[in-house]
């Protein structure tokens, strides 16, 4: 599946999101599309990464969210996870020296504690080398859940309050944010999905309240500066109201 192209309008250009989020979909049915293995898409998926890191600081955007690996991803069969695992090495290893000259900051979203020693490594590795950078922050939810990811702010809720740290009372909205993975980022502004799938697949639950989607009929591989353009555009079409009423003119 292929897009047409997008020129953007000039709302889009005036009307750029500041936090966008990705989920990245379609690496392997791209692959079946061409009759190669998964493997193959996934590695195409990689490449539609880095192009996308390029764009969105080309594009203005400060903040980019992207969905690589769930929580659920880990019932996939053992030979694809070992190869998405031996991706997020190579990347590490072949990119970080680039992110870090492009002043982008990375920061890993998910569950840690169950995560492999060599992995974990390298998840604090990347956030460690890029920690004094302030262009673009690069967040990659990695063995993310946003079910989970809540489940852990209400339990670091909860030892607060038997510890005494923290009144019942006083929970609130802001409380609950401040520990979750996200704490301190501001919302996503727009979500893109590829694969045409609509649905957010457990992303960013409680951050996208507010957020306007974009589902895209494309495979993640072919995900490039235009498809880039056509969302920015579609959302720089949407009003925003955040629960409110925009004024309109008297006609």
């Amino acid at each position: 599946m292929r897009g047409g192209d997008a020129v953007p309008t000039q709302d889009a250009k005036s009307s750029r999101p500041t936090h966008v989020a990705i989920i990245m979909d379609g690496n392997g049915r791209w692959a079946a599309d061409r009759g190669l293995p998964r493997a193959k898409g996934h590695h195409a998926g990689v490449e539609a990464l880095r192009r996308t890191l390029r764009e969105a600081a080309n594009l203005g955007v400060r903040y980019l969210t992207l969905f690589s690996f769930s929580s659920e991803n880990w019932s996939r069969p053992q030979s694809e996870v070992t190869e998405l695992m031996q991706l997020l090495r190579h990347f590490i290893r072949d990119d970080l020296a680039e992110l870090t000259r492009n002043n982008v900051r990375v920061r890993v979203l998910g569950r840690r504690d169950d995560l492999r020693p060599d992995i974990l490594e390298l998840v604090e590795h990347a956030e460690r080398e890029t920690a004094d950078n302030d262009g673009l922050f690069l967040q990659v939810a990695f063995n993310y859940g946003a079910r989970d990811e809540i489940v852990r702010a209400a339990q670091a809720l909860a030892r607060d309050v038997a510890s005494g740290r923290l009144d019942a009372d006083a929970i609130d909205e802001e409380a609950l944010a401040a520990r979750l993975d996200t704490a301190g980022l501001p919302e996503p502004d727009l979500l893109i999905r590829t694969s045409g799938e609509q649905r957010i697949s457990n992303f960013l639950l409680w951050q996208c309240a507010y957020t306007e989607f974009v589902f895209l009929p494309i495979w993640w591989p072919d995900f490039d500066r235009n498809e880039f353009l056509k969302a920015l555009d579609l959302y720089a079409r949407r009003e925003r109201r955040f629960g409110g009423l925009v004024p309109h003119p008297a006609e």
